[in-house]
């Protein structure tokens, strides 16, 4: 047999696949077709003027089909930098922004300049399973940090966890897997511990276009020192529906870009030129298309913390963006009753120990629903599946 690296060989499967073959054998008729609410991916293709504005780059644009600058596109670089700088009331300069193949690799490509084989990053509870299947892979070992109420973390709890090996705190807001949105002065508690223990704080908003809230959710980038300790993270793909073109963001110090060169060079050379032209476009003419977006997924959340509700010995704790986290009520673990309610109610959805250590108790009692891809009428359909249910 062929030499295996070890450190592969034990991370994980991939969730999502892992989910999909329970579909295996089991038939779903037109009356009662499948409810997928495993994966936070749009289901349906980029607006019809984006798709146009690329299929014209695609014929007309030479420098669509060739390598670009490995840290990506100057337009959507300077676009990005000008849009964030609004946003947050920071100062951002292109020169501090690399685009990537999606926003996974732009956390793959952070943590590569950051730790190595035996260091620690600390991951809040429940985590975002690609996060954790990467720290595997590197033998970089994960720190589980226990949310508290509303699925927010807190920093003074962090605090404990931080060795001589800790490199780095991941922050998700809006949070996959808990929908939770974290409070600004929780983000600027965690940045100033980051600072005061000389560890980078790693904030992914790859969510933040359908976060409920006005204005900035945070204000780390006024600092005028933001470089020397924040690095945020972002994707295209759920704003625009551009989840086959692989495009992410990664803003962090000029002096950490010259490292993140170095492994987007070696892993990819550049990102997609059709993509990034994509999300040039869709940031400059989709201002209007986008909120509309935002204001059909806070109408689909909604609907989902009303049902859930209604549910007799369901609590949902975290609820947001794409996601909620909720506690199932049945005297069985999650995966079992996830595989059970794919057979018996047409409903595929992620046990919440995908999302947790292994052999902690709170994975067995929580799934994780992404009712993003349902529309209202939808998320009715699936209360009345899971009200039907008897574990």
């Amino acid at each position: 047999m062929l030499p295996l690296n070890p450190a592969i060989a034990a991370t994980f499967r991939p969730p999502v696949m892992e989910a999909r073959r329970w579909l295996e054998g089991v038939t779903f008729t037109p009356e009662r077709p499948l409810i997928n609410v495993s994966q936070a991916a749009p289901v349906d293709p980029p607006p019809e003027p984006l798709r146009r504005a690329m299929s014209e780059a695609a014929l007309n644009q030479p420098d669509a089909h060739f390598y670009g600058p490995v840290l990506g596109r100057s337009e959507l670089r300077e676009a990005v930098a000008t849009d964030w700088s609004r946003a947050y009331g920071g100062v951002i300069r292109p020169e501090q922004v690399a685009i990537t193949q999606g926003c996974n690799q732009a956390f793959c490509a952070t943590i590569q300049t950051l730790a190595g084989p035996g260091d620690e990053i600390i991951l809040p509870l429940p985590w975002y399973f690609n996060h954790k299947m990467w720290l595997d892979m590197q033998g970089i070992r994960s720190v589980g940090l226990h949310c508290g109420q509303g699925m927010i973390p807190d920093a003074a709890e962090a605090a404990k966890l931080i060795t001589d090996r800790t490199r780095a705190i991941v922050l998700v807001s809006p949070n996959n897997p808990s929908g939770a949105e974290y409070p600004a002065e929780t983000l600027r508690a965690f940045f100033d511990l980051a600072r005061s223990r000389n560890l980078a704080l790693i904030v992914d908003e790859t969510y933040r276009d359908f976060d409920s809230r006005s204005g900035a959710p945070h204000h780390l980038f006024a600092d005028p020192d933001w470089g020397d300790t924040l690095i945020h993270l972002y994707s295209f793909s759920k704003a625009y529906r551009l989840t086959g073109h692989r495009i992410g963001a990664v803003v962090a110090s000029e002096a950490r870009m010259i490292e993140i060169e170095k492994f987007l060079d070696t892993v990819a050379i550049c990102a997609s030129q059709i993509g990034q032209i994509g999300a040039a476009w869709g940031m400059a003419n989709l201002t209007e298309w986008l909120a509309g977006e935002r204001a059909e997924i806070l109408a689909r959340r909604a609907a989902m913390d009303a049902g859930m509700a209604s549910l007799e010995g369901w609590k949902v704790k975290g609820c947001g963006a794409y996601f909620a986290w909720v506690e199932h009520p049945f005297d069985l673990p999650s995966p079992e009753l996830a595989k059970r309610l794919v057979r018996e109610a047409g409903v595929l959805l992620l046990p919440g120990t995908m999302f947790m250590p292994e052999g902690d108790a709170d994975g067995a009692r929580h799934v994780r629903i992404a009712f993003a891809n349902a529309d209202v009428a939808g998320i009715g359909t699936l209360m009345r599946r899971l009200a039907g249910f008897r574990g």
